[in-house]
């Protein structure tokens, strides 16, 4: 399928392969896209919270625009960095994802940060892992 506008196919055939890695690290077949975006979304939300405005638009500039556009989604930058414990941040990952996999909230992070680990520049997750508070930054996959 094409859109005819070359920058949207980039997008999406990136956005798919994004999904496609996601569904791998968990071991869902690929028809559960839906699902690996529910986790992609659970987990992008409160990194995106906790980080410093700053970094937050640099974690962005990544990404897809396609994944980009649901990063951003009601994103409050006036309201960032949004102090939370580590408990605080699983339970936000666990309650906009609203299903369970082994391992929890705490795999969903790591499964989910390793998967896009492979489509953005790993100076960026060390980046993020250093605004993060340590109890959340251990969360993140070793790059």
């Amino acid at each position: 399928m094409s859109t005819g506008v070359n920058v949207f196919d980039t997008t999406l055939q990136k956005t798919i392969s994004l999904l496609n890695d996601v569904c791998q690290e968990f071991g869902w077949p690929e028809e559960r896209r839906h699902q690996a975006y529910t986790a992609l979304r659970a987990v992008l939300h409160p990194v995106r919270d906790r980080l410093p405005v700053t970094e937050a638009a640099n974690f962005a500039a990544q990404l897809t625009m396609l994944v980009r556009g649901l990063y951003y989604e009601g994103w409050k930058p006036e309201r960032t960095p949004k102090k939370m414990h580590r408990k605080e941040f699983l339970d936000a990952v666990q309650s906009e994802f609203g299903l369970s996999v082994d391992g929890g909230a705490v795999r969903l992070v790591n499964g989910v940060l390793h998967a896009l680990g492979s489509h953005i520049d790993s100076r960026t997750l060390e980046d993020i892992k250093q605004e993060l508070p340590e109890y959340i930054a251990e969360l993140l996959p070793r790059v």
